[in-house]
């Protein structure tokens, strides 16, 4: 599959090739289907299903009378499968582990991110039908669903890749599909510091917080890898643990044995039956859990969230929206207002700042990399202000001749509270970790 930036006209100027392939592709494919008995199909083996596959379609092929090599039928065949059992189009792109999100704009334009890079992939769809198709393929696999009267969704692939989609009337020129990567082998932190998002002491320190049950928020903007840092930070939970994760969409990889996973529920088309993050929070709390992890905190679940944490189920892990771990605490006592209850601001920080020990900020930069830019400690109350340390801090040099950011992984200096905690739970981090570097 070919990646380009070049401009859609140019495809538009000479479009009969391709007009023509997409309309022989979609006379065998409805041929095939017509020919070929699929209520069995889920139970054949997939050689001898390839195998009757490809004998139809050959036989379509030349009551066609087209002309093809055989490269060219192979290509064939191997897209009218794609069309017939998976995703059509977007098969290749789900097949290479290099892309981290599938941006469909339109039917004859998509996008994909590979290395931080958007580059047009050399695809389109047969038109806005059929995309929709394949929109209402992904979301109806896993009891959603798209239509006028419900005109956007948020759904999941069977690997956990996210996936949101909507369509007119609300998207103008046809649907539109974002599907964001999650890899079939989840990503560990060796893969991390590989990539240098953070270095080896920053790393030691997180999973010494996670296995010391400090209740910890993950804050970043969009794609900076909030969910995959928080799938990798709870391989520290051990196997003994009774784990219940709560998610609008299911994302998690968690790898623990005892793990109970929840998902929200939205309405029906009657606008009723909908279960939100708050109603499984408060009833995971039923659920004998020994952490609750979120994936992330977005309303009035934050008060519910907080209340747990500050009532003896620690090791809480979440993620949330926000550009620093100071704007994280504003969006938490916005939050935290959502839940309807008329709190004074006082006590909403002060909920805050006894629940929540660390906060890890994320950030995406400008050459594609992601990095740990800063982890803060909460301390407590001074005034009417959350108090907050800075603990590890990523310092930016500048830019090199490639474009790379240029900078490094230091301590602040400070030496945080939650190391008495650490060592008296046996976790040994030795103190020159935060000794600021001369």
């Amino acid at each position: 599959m070919a990646y380009r930036e070049g401009d859609m006209a140019q495809r538009r100027a000479v479009p009969s090739r391709l007009d023509a392939y997409q309309s022989l592709k979609a006379r065998i494919h409805r041929r095939l289907i017509e020919s070929l008995d699929l209520t069995n199909a889920g139970f054949a083996e997939k050689d001898f299903l390839r195998q009757e596959i490809d004998r139809i379609v050959e036989g379509l092929i030349i009551e066609e009378g087209v002309p093809m090599s055989k490269v060219e039928r192979e290509s064939l065949i191997t897209d009218i499968i794609h069309e017939t059992f998976g995703l059509g189009p977007l098969e290749p792109l789900l097949a290479d582990p290099d892309i981290a999100d599938i941006l469909v704009n339109r039917h004859d334009q998509v996008y994909v991110e590979k290395f931080g890079k958007l580059y047009k992939a050399d695809l389109i769809f047969r038109d806005n039908n059929h995309l929709l198709q394949i929109i209402d393929r992904i979301v109806s696999k896993v009891g959603r669903r798209v239509d006028e009267s419900s005109p956007y969704v948020d759904a999941r692939l069977p690997d956990g890749s996210r996936v949101n989609a909507i369509i007119p009337p609300l998207a103008l020129d046809g649907p539109v599909l974002s599907i964001r990567r999650f890899g079939v082998s989840p990503l560990k932190m060796s893969d991390l510091l590989n990539f240098g998002t953070m270095n080896h002491n920053m790393a030691k320190v997180l999973e010494g917080c996670v296995k010391a049950r400090m209740n910890m928020l993950i804050s970043g903007g969009s794609g900076t890898g909030k969910t995959t840092l928080l799938n990798i930070m709870s391989e520290s939970v051990t196997n003994n643990e009774r784990v219940i994760s709560i998610e609008d969409s299911a994302e998690l990889q968690l790898k623990q044995e005892h793990v109970v996973r929840l998902e929200t529920r939205p309405p029906n088309i009657e606008g009723k039956g909908e279960v939100t993050q708050r109603d499984l929070l408060r009833n995971a709390l039923r659920m004998r859990p020994d952490r609750i992890i979120i994936g992330e905190v977005r309303g009035g679940e934050a008060l519910d969230m907080l209340q747990a944490m500050n009532t003896g189920h620690d090791g809480s892990l979440s993620t949330i929206h926000a550009n620093s771990t100071r704007d994280a605490m504003m969006r938490l006592e916005t939050m935290v207002l959502m839940a309807g209850m008329d709190l004074p601001e006082r006590a909403i920080k002060e909920q805050i700042s006894s629940a929540i020990n660390v906060v890890v900020q994320l950030t995406r930069l400008s050459d594609g990399t992601r990095k740990v830019v800063r982890v803060s400690e909460i301390t407590g109350m001074e005034g009417n202000t959350i108090v907050m340390q800075d603990i590890f801090i990523f310092e930016r040099k500048g830019v090199g001749p490639s474009g790379a950011v240029l900078g490094d992984f230091t301590p602040t200096g400070v030496r945080p509270r939650f190391l008495d905690k650490l060592n008296i739970m046996g976790i040994d981090i030795p103190i020159n970790v935060f000794e600021k570097l001369t």
